[in-house]
């Protein structure tokens, strides 16, 4: 397995959602890949933060500010292909 390759599953993987035999094949390459380790890690801390965590409400002129900024992100990014 390559990088590449876990990181396309990653999500899958974190989650516990893949084939046995393919989580061999994440073990065997997590042992000798310090970079995808650090990733790894990090999505199951974040993922562990995220789960204990309280909700926490935005302040209104940040969410109103963050809505524009994704909104203008979306449109950019798709508003050609429509």
């Amino acid at each position: 397995m390559k990088c590449r390759d876990l990181l396309l599953a990653l999500n899958d993987y974190v989650d516990g959602e893949v084939d046995p035999a393919l989580c061999e094949e994440f073990a065997k390459h997590l042992e000798g890949c310090n970079p995808c380790q650090i990733v790894v890690d990090n999505i199951r801390k974040t993922v562990t933060l995220y789960k204990a965590g309280q909700p926490y409400e935005l302040p209104p002129e940040f969410h109103q500010k963050l809505c524009g900024i994704l909104r203008e992100k979306w449109q950019k990014k798709f508003a050609n292909n429509r």
